[in-house]
């Protein structure tokens, strides 16, 4: 699970040493949740960085920082993508860690901030652990039907997009289940505010099952309106998750339509839309974590 890269060339290895910068996944738990390899980087880093808006661990800061036995630089969005020099900076003559909740891979930015290194020739060590790309799983469906994922963001007034229900049309079609990866917004700023340049942050939001289940059900209506056939319907067979991972993990199975309903408590949360056509084993392990209070849920696993 250690990657290391010096420039364009790619070399397995794990005695080697050399200055440079480390992506570090964290996992989906807690502070345990990093590899033993990862906490020894960790541990011998002369800085060290916490990506902090593509995800959250179910603990904070704090916690980790004590585990760690380090101090962790916060590293928001601004600064990943507008000042990745300093984050790079040194990095060719001491260790430097980004440390990313899930996998390293797991967001476009991370990828943008190895391009920057190897442009500078400073060399990087990429340390994986598991994301909810391919701890989905946990719910019985099998990892190698899932589709293209989609994120599914939060609506406003004026902003109202659908134009990711083309892929989970084309997943449906090809039989394999939709990943929806859903809204998270950490230090946003309101419309005023950015017009204004005042550096003033709205409180956090995260997207929860229910309220990504009422905006697919919305768009569902649209396509009625306009004529089409909608890919999915009220009685689509969905997977809600909740902080996959951590002890408290939650996972049902229900109709579209009842996970408009569902309350799986804090985030982060995840949305899985069936492919149709289930294997029995699928069917069996999604019966686990079926809604209870209604029994035409069992038959709507039964069906598909």
């Amino acid at each position: 699970d250690l990657v290391e890269h010096r420039g364009p060339a790619s070399i397995l290895s794990s005695v080697t040493q050399f200055e440079m910068l480390y992506l570090i996944g964290l996992g989906l738990g807690d502070a345990k949740d990093i590899t033993v390899k990862g906490l020894e980087v960790v541990r011998r880093c002369s800085r060290v960085y916490l990506e902090a808006y593509t995800s959250v661990l179910t603990v904070g800061k704090e916690s980790l920082e004590d585990f760690y036995g380090r101090k962790l630089i916060l590293a928001d969005r601004e600064e990943v993508e507008q000042e990745a020099d300093n984050i790079l900076k040194d990095a060719d003559v001491s260790d430097v860690a980004f440390l990313v909740v899930g996998d390293p891979f797991g967001a476009t930015t991370h990828s943008d901030l190895i391009l920057r290194a190897a442009k500078l020739g400073i060399p990087y060590r990429v340390i994986h652990n598991a994301s909810i790309m391919n701890a989905v799983g946990c719910c019985g469906l099998q990892l190698y039907k899932f589709g293209e994922t989609v994120s599914i963001v939060f609506w406003t007034d004026t902003w109202r997009p659908e134009s990711f229900f083309d892929k989970v049309k084309k997943n449906r079609q090809n039989g394999m289940h939709t990943l929806c990866l859903l809204d998270i917004k950490v230090k946003e700023q309101s419309l005023e505010n950015l017009i204004k340049g005042r550096k003033i942050y709205e409180p956090p939001r995260y997207m929860h099952v229910n309220q990504a289940a009422q905006q697919l059900l919305e768009i569902v209506q649209n396509q009625r309106l306009r004529g089409e056939e909608p890919a999915i319907t009220e009685e689509t067979l969905c997977v809600g998750l909740a902080r996959v991972g951590a002890e408290d993990q939650k996972i049902v199975a229900g109709t579209l339509q009842q996970m408009c309903t569902v309350d799986l408590g804090e985030p982060l949360h995840s949305l899985v839309i069936t492919g149709g056509s289930l294997h029995p084993l699928e069917m069996e392990m999604l019966s686990l974590f079926s809604i209870p209070e209604n029994t035409s849920e069992s038959q709507s696993i039964d069906g598909l």
